[in-house]
């Protein structure tokens, strides 16, 4: 799903201080996984309890994007201007390599149209909430994270309608001009709302920042849930198939990631960054696209759903696994790494 705020502390270029902030950051991500796996089994063994939530998805979603908005600061969008060539690449590699590796995966394992709508689409979105804090954890470079996730979130209703159009149009037919108008709703608008309500409240959103990740987790668990209801026969069918699909896009996402930044010489910090950034998409944009576009073939959506469960799963494994290895200070480091605020 989209990354979310990116509230943070200033650190020196020596180990960073964790302040309440960051610790309750830690704990939301840390805690998501879990919440999202419960929510999913909700869903899929009481199908009938979030049906009536169905319908408030997309609205649910604008909540998790407000939370990213009333985070975002000045510093994060004059990030991408000192960076440019950097962020370009990390944009460019979410948006080639995890729309080409949907339409492969499809393709390979000879997925039904629904199915291959739902991993394609998955593919095409945005990258994910919780990318930020994962690279923090795995001592990546965070602010490159942030830079990435903002420019992906903002070029969505362009980007994402379109690639899913032409990859996954043979498939069925995909409204384009219908999502174009769908993500700016529930996506964009949420977020310059919520950065709008950062400058006029800044004061009250700092006393409030950390309900936003928990914010973001009820709402993110509960979309899970809702589509996991709805799509519930599908899975019974075509689970494993699914989390097949699933499993090999995300793994394919982080490690192609991370490959991009050493082809392109960047150093370690920076190629743990792109590994989350690509490797893990805003799966909620994608579920709630397909609950409102291809709502006749719900196995649409059930990619997205299982996607959301396993990405949170396999990043925080990552990012400790990568935690555990020296990673080597640049002079160009950034000073101003910390925890986004709300995943």
């Amino acid at each position: 799903m989209v990354a979310a705020s990116i509230h943070r502390v200033t650190t020196t270029r020596t180990a960073p201080t964790r302040t309440p902030a960051d610790r309750n950051a830690v704990l939301a991500v840390t805690v998501f996984p879990l919440l999202v796996i419960a929510a999913g089994a909700t869903g899929f063994f009481l199908p009938g309890t979030f049906a009536p939530v169905t319908a408030s998805v997309p609205y649910l979603l604008g909540v998790v994007m407000f939370c990213m908005g009333v985070t975002l600061t000045p510093p994060d969008f004059a990030r991408i201007a000192r960076r440019p060539w950097v962020v370009l690449l990390g944009l460019v590699a979410h948006y080639v390599i995890m729309p080409l590796a949907g339409w492969t995966i499809a393709h390979v394992l000879g997925l039904s149209p629904a199915l291959a709508v739902g991993v394609i689409l998955v593919g095409c979105a945005p990258s994910g909430t919780a990318s930020n804090v994962m690279a923090y954890l795995a001592k990546g470079d965070v602010a490159l994270s942030v830079s990435v996730a903002t420019l992906s979130t903002l070029l969505a209703p362009v980007l994402t309608p379109l690639l899913t159009l032409w990859l996954a149009g043979h498939y069925l037919h995909v409204p384009a001009g219908a999502m174009f108008l769908d993500i700016v709703k529930t996506v964009l608008l949420p977020v310059v709302v919520g950065v709008l309500v950062r400058v006029v409240a800044g004061r009250w959103v700092d006393r409030l920042s950390n309900a936003f990740p928990w914010l973001s987790v009820a709402a993110i668990a509960v979309i899970v849930a809702a589509v996991m209801g709805n799509s519930a026969d599908a899975f019974r069918t075509s689970g494993l198939l699914v989390l097949v699909a699933v499993v090999l896009h995300n793994g394919f996402g982080l490690f192609l990631g991370y490959l991009a930044g050493r082809a392109a010489r960047l150093d370690h910090r920076a190629r743990r960054a792109l590994a989350f950034e690509v490797g893990m998409q805003n799966s909620g944009l994608a579920a709630s696209l397909a609950a409102a576009h291809f709502a006749a073939m719900p196995a649409a959506a059930l990619p997205p759903a299982v996607f959301s469960v396993w990405h949170n799963i396999s990043g925080a494994l990552t990012a400790a696994w990568l935690a555990r290895k020296p990673v080597a200070e640049t002079a160009d480091a950034p000073a101003d790494e910390g925890v986004p605020a709300s995943v």
